[in-house]
């Protein structure tokens, strides 16, 4: 099938620059007006020849393109019977070779092909990526072929050419072999190498292995020493002479540099090679040393490094300049002298280089004050780069600490550059000032403010830089810098705040932990009130991980006591309705607490409920309140010094006394504070006795302070302390000193601390010591248990047994086995610890006797109810009264009758316990006991009772703890059933009503608000009325708060507006809209036509000068949409003072913004190519001659007879299928059906 290609100029050129690039002969130069050739346009494709035969046809262009290799090669090795490792020919393909290249193919990549020969060898077909091939091939000798091994000698020196780099070599003569090749370390002496693998590959692999040492045999290594001093000039200046002889002969020469201490040359290369070389290097040594002579000259060895240079370049331009070589002394060598080396007659050059060289740079210093360094320096370093920029040869060295400044650089640019920083210097110092203040570094913080506040403002105040040393410094020095001035008045404000802070005082509240919550309120708002009322004073609660009750307040004095009064009122306050009215007296009282208002004067709190109930809630609350009114706080003045003392290691001391006070809580100030107040709150009583017993013990460590350590089983230490502390207390009391005992998160569990006068702590501890030895006098004894009440003792695994065990000092219980009839336990452990437990036990079984059955009737359907989620409610029944309970098992035909007038078995609860707690546990488990009540609601209200997918009516049965049974919406009954306990009933009751009384109020709200007026506006104006997303009837929405409804689209009253809402309010809103409207139509709309090209300017970016403009005129200008039949036509719309001024400046704009964009226009024609225009601007004979496409000479259908094929014709371009046979035979071919 023929095809015409029409090309462009640019792309022929880029074709024919791309694929021939030898000249043509007879072509003019390439301009628009020259034709290209046919076989210029599409050299012809080169003739089958000779490989490399050269030819002079055009053909030529295309043999520069490279032959692409393939990625996938294939490999065949054959493998004889006598070599195969696997020799079954049963089952071929099935074996253990099938196997072994399924496990390669999957290792390597590669694919395998296996195929046997009739002398039975192996025909293997290996086919891949190259690397994947290799690595087959070699894993298939390996496996499928027997292995051989041979060993080949070469010289050790020789091994690592073999090995090559990394090993990359010896890796290739594996993969090329299919070998494996091992090469003896380097320490062993052995130098045979030994090859593992077929005949032929170790044939091969010997071979490749006998030419890499054949190589090195030619190579030689020589070693010459000669005086270091010579090597400058065996090398030449930049190495130049060493590496003409390198270049010369072929052998590389390694001359050690300067830094190194070694004399020896090495020259490495062929045998021949490298005797040429030690010829010449012999040569020019033996002249040198013949012809030189030395002179020694003195230089401070501050100027060495200049004679030096830079990597040493200047030595090397004397020595290539006179010949001259310059030893320096180590850089390390306090010596400053330097020899000269070379030929009489040009050391008197050299040296005078050598001092030039040492004279061409100075080091001068500037004296400046070390504060001003960084003034001079300037923000971000452009004074310093002002100097550095014009004088870049000198380097300027600023010393931290250092008052002086080092210039090194060319003598004249120094001292210019010295000139200038002393101009500097001068000008600071006599506009900037300094000044140091000493200010208490705990103060640096709230100097600095928070975020940097107040630094920063005083900063940008007076214009100064004010430099505070890091905390971890404990410097008090405060550097102030800048405008004298402001120096002094920074100066001022920072020791005015220095001293307000040393005039604070820190006092620490202590408020439960609890209560930090209620005083910080939600979000912050409670603690925000009072940070406003007492501004001035900083309060700082501890982090909720802590748990603390620490609550500190800073600030001035008086300002802190008041605002202390204030927070322990609050606290109180928040104390007394935490406790009275809590959920815990609500729910165990099952009784209504209502508390007077916030604002109100009363002080009744009013219970509601059952008499009894409402008897003990009052109880309840009164004992509360005593509680609250016999809180106290005192405080204790005690030595600081003292403090960590009295505190005790990790506290075990004051911790010991708040145990042993009944949870007094003692706070000790801060250390390093230098405060002497000790604060102790908690009872009344408790707080008094802690007192006393901090001064007693503070005087105790004033007088003497002794201690020893005593060690006792920590099974022990409950024991000895007793009960409530009895025995611990009188031991104290006989002897005066103090006993600690470790808290549990101590490591020492063992010790126990005495601490006191010498005398009272040798009392305590011989005591103590008598105690514990009793302790370990440990007996057996045994006592009679009645074997009904050994249940008691081993139920809930073992816990009585536990608690005995705890507390009487480890002793161990045993009862018989369960089934054996015997009552005797046995007792284990120390002497008065068996007693005790024995004394014990005995007491728990005298009251397990004096317990009575009692039965409770609650029908079988209710138990649940009563048990609660998991026994809950029955737990608390069973803890609360310490009795048990025990349910009937479960009788499904009993639970399913309709009579509860028969008392069944199923239906008697057994409550076991003392007589007195067993009938306040039927009273609980009675109250318990659920009840149903009918509530009366309508029926229209349930559906918002209920509420979205069931969720109010969900929160009530949570609110209150019952069930609440709505009717079928079918069933259409008002009746409302709850079920419950009685106080939770009636609690639900009240609520529901509550309930019913706001959704009745909310439909007549309803209601009211349904009131609807309607107002009829044209519908031009609806869109000015709705504003722009709808700001304006927003605002009217919100105004009013009424609904205002527009007509949709397809309704047939356009022009009618619905407002709906209270009376008044819609009433007003349609008078808004009236007003609005009145507006409206006092406007009038003008068309003007501005210049398309000039719209997006006066829009301006996302529209901000357009609406700047609707803003500052009053009024709206729309621009057409794109596709509009009049693209320049703009609507001003507003009143007509307004549209008129904006006509006029929208017209001014226009004619401002066109002459830009004329002149734009102007140039861009200019700028754009030739070939770019002709589509657009050009006249209709150049759009002519770029419709004809590419023309070139002396084309195939230009020849006589022949024409260029018609590309419209269907005879020249038949369609597929067409039967139109052609009428003659065209340039391109015959046409192929």
């Amino acid at each position: 099938m023929s095809s015409v290609a029409v090309l462009t100029q640019e792309s022929f050129a880029e074709h024919r620059s791309g694929l021939k690039d030898v000249e043509i002969t007879g072509r003019v130069p390439e301009d628009e007006a020259y034709i290209p050739t046919y076989l210029e346009a599409f050299p012809p494709l080169p003739d089958k020849g000779t490989p490399g035969e050269k030819t002079g046809e055009p053909a030529g262009a295309w043999s520069k393109i490279r032959p692409i290799k393939a990625s996938v090669i294939t490999q065949v090795f054959h493998v004889p019977l006598e070599e195969r490792r696997y020799k079954d020919n049963s089952q071929f393909g099935e074996g253990e070779e099938a196997k072994v290249c399924l496990d390669i193919m999957q290792k390597t990549g590669a694919h395998i092909e296996l195929s046997l020969a009739k002398d039975q060898g192996l025909s293997i077909m290996v086919t891949g990526k190259l690397d994947s091939v290799m690595k087959a091939r070699k894993e298939i000798v390996a496996q499928l072929q027997t292995q051989a091994s041979a060993t080949v000698l070469i010289p050790k020196e020789h091994h690592r050419f073999v090995i090559g780099k990394n090993g990359e070599k010896l890796q290739e003569l594996e993969l090329k072999t299919a070998t494996k090749i091992a090469i003896p370390r380097s320490d062993d002496p052995n130098a045979n190498i030994r090859i593992t693998g077929t005949k032929d590959g170790i044939e091969k692999a010997r071979h490749e292995i006998q030419l890499i040492s054949a190589e090195q045999d030619k190579r030689a290594v020589e070693r010459l020493s000669f005086e270091k001093a010579f090597h400058p000039f065996i090398a030449g200046a930049y190495n130049q002479l060493v590496q003409e002889v390198s270049q010369e002969t072929g052998a590389r020469i390694s001359i050690p540099p300067p830094s190194v201490p070694k004399d020896e040359i090495v020259i490495t290369g062929e045998k021949e090679a490298v005797a040429t070389a030690i010829a010449r290097i012999r040569a020019i040594y033996e002249d040198k040393k013949r012809k030189t002579t030395t002179i020694s000259v003195e230089v401070k060895k501050s100027q060495h490094k200049y004679i030096v240079g830079p990597k040493g370049n200047t030595l090397q331009e004397i020595l290539e300049n006179t010949g001259v070589s310059v030893e320096m002394p180590p850089l390390d060598s306090a010596s400053e002298t330097i020899i000269l080396r070379g030929e009489p007659d040009k050391l008197g050059p050299a040296l005078t280089q050598v001092y030039a060289k040492a004279k061409s740079v100075i080091v001068v210093e500037v004296i400046a004050p070390a504060w001003l360094h960084r003034f001079i320096i300037g923000k971000k370093g452009q004074n310093i780069s002002r100097i550095t920029q014009q004088l870049p040869k000198v380097h300027i060295e600023f010393t931290d600490g250092e008052e002086c400044i080092s210039l090194e650089g060319p003598t004249e640019e120094v001292e210019q550059a010295q000139a200038q920083l002393q101009e500097i210097i001068k000008d600071l110092m006599a506009r900037m000032d300094y000044a140091e203040i000493n200010i208490d570094h705990r103060f640096h913080r709230h100097l600095i403010g928070k975020n940097g506040a107040n630094i920063n403002r005083i900063k940008e105040q007076y214009k100064v830089s004010v430099r505070i040393p890091q905390d971890s410094e404990h410097c008090g020095l405060v550097r102030i810098e800048g405008d004298p001035q402001g120096v002094q008045l920074a100066r001022k404000e920072l020791m005015d705040m220095a001293q307000r802070m040393e005039n604070e005082r820190t006092k620490d509240l202590i408020i439960e932990h609890k209560f930090h919550r209620t005083i910080i309120g939600q979000k912050g708002e409670k603690i925000k009130e009072v940070r406003d009322k007492f501004p001035e004073v900083i309060i700082i609660f501890p982090d909720q991980q802590q748990k603390s009750d620490i609550v500190q307040l800073r600030g001035p004095k008086n300002e802190v006591e008041k605002c202390a009064k204030f927070l322990q009122k609050l606290i109180a306050e928040s104390q007394k309705e935490q406790l009275l009215c809590g959920q815990t007296i609500r729910e165990e009282t099952n009784t209504k607490i209502d508390l007077p208002t916030e604002n109100s004067n009363s002080e009744m709190i009013v219970i509601t409920g059952k008499k009894s109930s409402c008897e003990a809630a009052r109880d309840r609350i009164l004992a509360i309140q005593n509680e609250l009114a016999n809180l106290k706080e005192a405080e204790v003045s005690i030595p600081a010094k003292l403090h960590n003392s009295l505190i005790g290691s990790k506290g075990s001391l004051v911790r010991s006394v708040m145990e042993e006070c009944g949870g007094v809580h003692i706070h000790f100030p801060a250390e390093g504070s230098g405060l002497d107040k000790v604060t102790i709150r908690g009872p009344a009583e408790e707080v008094e006795r802690a007192r006393r017993q901090l001064l007693q013990l503070a005087e105790e460590k004033q007088v003497n302070n002794f201690s020893v350590e005593l060690q006792a089983k920590p099974e022990y230490h409950k024991f000895l302390i007793g009960k409530g502390g009895a025995n611990i207390r009188r031991v104290r009391d006989r002897t005066g000193a103090r006993i600690i005992f470790p808290s549990p998160d101590e490591p020492e569990q063992e010790h126990i601390t005495i601490m006191g006068k010498e005398e009272a702590v040798w009392l305590a501890q011989k005591e103590l010591e008598t105690l514990i030895q009793n302790l370990d006098d440990v007996i057996e004894d045994s006592m009679v248990v009645d074997p009904r009440h050994h249940r008691h003792f081993v139920c809930r695994r073992g816990q009585v047994l536990r608690e005995l065990a705890e507390e009487y000092g480890g002793v161990a219980v045993s009862f018989p086995r369960t089934g054996t009839q015997s009552d005797n336990i046995t007792l284990k452990g120390p002497r008065e610890c068996v007693d005790a437990a024995k004394k014990r036990i005995q007491e728990i079984v005298q009251d397990l006797e004096s317990q009575v059955n009692v039965e409770v009737l609650i029908p079988q359907r209710y138990h649940r109810a009563v048990m609660g989620p998991k026994g809950c409610k029955i737990q608390q029944i069973t803890r609360e009264h310490e009795v048990l309970i025990k349910f009937p098992d479960r009788d499904e035909c009993a639970e399913n009758g309709d009579t509860d007038l028969i008392p069944r078995k199923c239906d008697i609860i057994i409550v076991t316990g003392q007589a007195e707690k067993c009938e306040l546990a039927r009273a609980a488990l009675l109250a318990l006991v659920p009840v149903t009540i009918d509530v009366e609601v309508s029926y229209d209200l349930h559906r918002y009772i209920i509420g979205q997918k069931g969720a109010g009516i969900r929160k009530m049965m949570e609110d209150y703890e019952v069930n609440i049974w709505v009717p079928q919406p079918e069933q259409q009954s008002d009746i409302i059933k709850i079920t419950g306990q009685v106080a939770n009933v009636e609690r639900a009751k009240q609520g529901l009503l509550e309930r019913v009384k706001e959704l009745q109020a909310e439909q007549e709200d309803r209601a009211l608000r349904s009131y609807k007026v309607t107002l009829s506006v044209d519908p031009k104006y609806h869109p000015k009325i709705i504003g722009r997303k709808g700001a304006v009837i927003s605002q009217i929405r919100k105004d009013y708060d009424v609904n205002v409804q527009f007509p949709d689209k397809g309704e047939e009253q356009q022009d009618v507006i619905v407002i709906s809402g209270y009376e008044r309010n819609a009433n007003e809103a349609r008078a808004a809209i009236v007003q609005l409207v009145a507006a409206l139509q006092d406007m009038v709309s003008e068309d003007i036509r501005l210049d398309r090209r000039v719209h997006a300017r006066i829009i301006g970016a996302r529209g901000k000068a357009i609406r700047k403009l609707m803003e500052e005129f009053k009024v709206d200008i729309r621009f057409p949409q794109p596709g509009s039949e009049d693209p320049s036509k703009v609507t001003v719309t507003g009143l007509p003072e307004n549209v008129d001024n904006a006509t006029d400046h929208l017209l001014n704009l226009e004619e401002e913004y066109m002459l830009s964009v004329t002149e734009t226009e102007t140039m861009a024609s200019y700028m754009k190519p030739p070939s770019k225009t002709m589509g657009t601007g050009g006249n209709d004979e150049d759009n002519k001659a770029l419709a004809k496409g590419f023309v070139v000479r002396d084309a195939p259908w230009n020849a006589q007879g022949n024409k260029a094929p018609d590309m419209s014709s269907a005879e020249e371009f038949p369609t597929f299928g067409s039967g139109i046979a052609p009428k003659q035979t065209s340039a391109w071919g015959p046409k192929k059906c």
